[in-house]
C-alpha cells in the first residue's frame, strides 16, 4: 500500500518547524512570545473600555485636580465633587454643579476613585468606601499631597481600596484612569 505524501504550504511549513523549535526549548521565552507561530494568538485590536468609573474629589484641591483631568477624552468615566452633609450618605455634585445622591451615582458603576489632598474629607471617604463594598464595587484611592497632608483620609479608605496610592503627582490620577481603562 502506497504511503499518501502530504504537501505543506511554505507558511504551514515554517510554522511547524517553529513549533518543534519551540518545543525543543531552544528560544528563550521572549523570542518564543515574539515568534510567528505566536503571533495568531494575539489580539490585534485596541480591548474596549470595560468600566464605568466613578471618580469623587473629597476636597477643594482634589476637586481642582479632577476638573482638570475631566476635561481629557474618557470613555465611561464621571466626575464628582462630595459636598459634605451626612456623614454616613454624602453629597455629591457633578462637576457642573448638578446634585447627585450617592445611591444613584454608584448604580451601574464597577470602581470608584476617590480623590484627596487633605483630611477635610476623611469620614466621606469612609462611608464611599463602606457603601462601595456593600455593593461589591472596587474602591481606589488617590491621597495627593507632599508629606501626606491627608493621613487621616488615607487610614480611613485603607480598609476598603484595593488600591490605595499616596502620591505628589497629579498626573497619577490620569495614570490610574488609564489603568483602569475607564
Amino acid at each position: 500500500m502506497a504511503q499518501a505524501t502530504r504537501t505543506q504550504t511554505p507558511d504551514a511549513q515554517a510554522h511547524a518547524d517553529e513549533a518543534r523549535a519551540l518545543a525543543a526549548g531552544g528560544l528563550s521565552e521572549c523570542a518564543r512570545a515574539t515568534s510567528a507561530y505566536e503571533s495568531r494568538f494575539r489580539i490585534d485590536r485596541p480591548i474596549a473600555p470595560a468600566r464605568a468609573a466613578r471618580v469623587v474629589a473629597l476636597d477643594e484641591r482634589a476637586v481642582a485636580v479632577a476638573r482638570h483631568v475631566a476635561g481629557r477624552q474618557w470613555a465611561h468615566a464621571r466626575f464628582y465633587a462630595c459636598e459634605g452633609g451626612d456623614p454616613h450618605d454624602p453629597l455629591l455634585r457633578r462637576l457642573d454643579g448638578v446634585p447627585a445622591p450617592l445611591g444613584q451615582v454608584l448604580s451601574g458603576t464597577d470602581v470608584v476613585v476617590v480623590l484627596a489632598t487633605e483630611d477635610s474629607g476623611r469620614a466621606y471617604a469612609e462611608a464611599i468606601g463602606r457603601i462601595c463594598r456593600e455593593r461589591g464595587i472596587t474602591t481606589a484611592g488617590l491621597v495627593l499631597g507632599i508629606d501626606f497632608e491627608a493621613q487621616d483620609a488615607v487610614a480611613a479608605l485603607r480598609p476598603y481600596a484595593r488600591v490605595l496610592l499616596p502620591s505628589a503627582d497629579e498626573n497619577d490620577v490620569f495614570e490610574l484612569l488609564t489603568a483602569l481603562r475607564v
